[in-house]
């Protein structure tokens, strides 16, 4: 073993006598964290009680760098992964000496992979995953917790968290960049209900939005990996309805004609949804699936609109009464990492917005197996004018964002659907759709920073040039420095 390793380095007498004696101690099989090895250019650092540093070739490396998407390959010069702020804080430094760029990753789930990067530092948040009560309606966060831990942890109290559906997603990405889900028309996006955050910046010093409003607007909407390294979140959480019953109508064999008439439908039945329910149309070949769900109590508004779906659909179901801990359960998704693309397919105030490029746009989901399209219900709360005013979050005024999505079992399929996916997209961008959502983005988007930030992106530079100045937090798709 001390052969192969001098073979491949030129070491100092110290270095070697060093590492002759702990292989003397019997030291030698355990990781070489107890002192700098040279690291290519660089002295690869020291791991300690508040953070880990793992390099290719170490047993940990290849876990760590993987994301929830199979299709994203990226390999990292080295994982930071911390066990709190003052590791956060190390790693960072270490990054800024050696000039390598950071990628954030709390729950790894970003559709484009931009929580990690090829030859920088990655840092790893998921064991910064502590939930602490301040009082009865607030709570701290680590970025790592996920949806499922807080559910977990806060729904048997009575509260609840306004997140997305899927159990596995990582807290600070998903409020960064928004966060919508089944309970935003009636409480707001995610980051409504943030409250202040804590930040190690480009530059290693930890900042707290207590002392600049500025900087909680940004965070609020402003997207993940741009200012610095989120290391706590505090939010304010809400009376859980006590369950949360759903509808599903569905129809099948459809053709274009069919799943046009049906859309437009939706889109005027949806137009005037009850503030506590949300809904979605998915189009996943040639069946359609809508989905109605309601927080508050059933009443003739709700009923009206059940009718009106009903009316739509071959095929009506009602989910039996239940908690609400069991009822989200059933958005939860798998939490195993696939092969697929899921992207921001526009936001829009109506159907107007798609009518004159819907028809292709169908034509090719139901040709394409392993396509779906889907159009979800925004509104409600999310249009409220002190969210928009207290955050980043630019596309309040819409009312429906859709996404178009694409999965397939192996790699040699994916070339295929991804040209199809590119279709579909451009038939909507060539239509005029120029809104997109951050948290859904698409590496393809030649203009995104009007599409996911629109009049806000010149205050979030600012914001930008103030706590990361040279850019050392960066991915393909970060706001750039002035």
């Amino acid at each position: 073993m001390i052969l192969v390793l001098v073979m491949q380095k030129k070491f100092k007498r110290k270095d070697f006598l060093k590492l002759a004696l702990l292989t003397n101690l019997g030291l030698l099989m355990k990781p070489l964290k107890s002192f700098s090895e040279k690291f290519g250019q660089y002295a690869f650092p020291l791991s300690n009680e508040n953070v880990t540093y793992y390099k290719k070739g170490d047993a940990e490396y290849e876990n760590l760098r993987k994301g929830f998407n199979k299709r994203i390959e990226k390999f990292p010069l080295i994982i930071a992964l911390c066990k709190n702020t003052a590791g956060v804080t190390e790693a960072v430094k270490y990054a800024r000496q050696n000039n390598l760029p950071v990628a954030v990753k709390s729950g790894g789930h970003c559709m484009e992979g931009f929580s990690c990067n090829d030859g920088g530092m990655v840092i790893n948040l998921s064991q910064l995953n502590k939930i602490e009560w301040m009082d009865a309606d607030h709570i701290k966060v680590g970025p790592g917790c996920t949806l499922s831990n807080i559910y977990d942890e806060i729904i048997p109290k009575g509260k609840i968290l306004p997140g997305g559906s899927c159990a596995g997603v990582g807290i600070g990405g998903l409020t960064l960049g928004g966060g919508y889900g089944l309970l935003g028309r009636k409480f707001g996006l995610t980051c409504d209900s943030l409250q202040e955050i804590t930040m190690v910046d480009g530059k290693g010093n930890i900042v707290n939005s207590a002392n600049d409003a500025t900087l909680l607007w940004a965070c609020r909407g402003g997207g993940n990996g741009n200012f610095g390294v989120i290391t706590e979140m505090k939010f304010k959480v809400h009376k859980a309805p006590a369950s949360l019953p759903s509808y599903r109508f569905k129809s099948y064999k459809v053709d274009t004609t069919k799943a046009k008439a049906t859309l437009q439908k939706w889109f005027e039945v949806t137009a005037d949804l009850p503030t506590g329910c949300f809904s979605a149309f998915v189009l996943n070949r040639k069946t359609i699936y809508i989905l109605l769900t309601n927080a508050d109590k059933h009443n003739a508004a709700v009923q009206k609109v059940v009718g009106n779906l009903s009316a739509l659909s071959e095929r009506t179901t009602k989910t039996r009464p239940q908690p609400i801990t069991t009822a989200l359960k059933v958005f939860y998704g798998r939490r195993e990492p696939l092969y697929f693309k899921n992207a921001s397919a526009g936001l829009y105030k109506n159907f107007i917005d798609i009518a004159g490029c819907i028809e292709k746009a169908i034509d090719t989901v139901i040709a394409t197996p392993g396509m779906i399209y889907q159009v979800n219900t925004l509104g409600g709360n999310i249009q409220n004018a002190e969210f928009e005013k207290a955050s980043s979050f630019p596309h309040r005024a819409f009312t429906y964002f859709s996404e178009l999505q694409t999965y397939w079992d192996i790699p040699k399929q994916e070339a295929r659907l991804l040209e199809k996916f590119q279709q579909v997209q451009n038939l909507f961008i060539d239509n005029g759709i120029k809104t997109q959502y951050r948290n859904y983005p698409d590496i393809k988007f030649k203009n995104w920073e009007e599409m996911y930030y629109g009049i806000n992106y010149g205050k979030l530079q600012a914001v930008k040039n103030r706590y990361d100045p040279d850019n050392l937090v960066r991915h393909e798709q970060s706001i750039s420095n002035r």
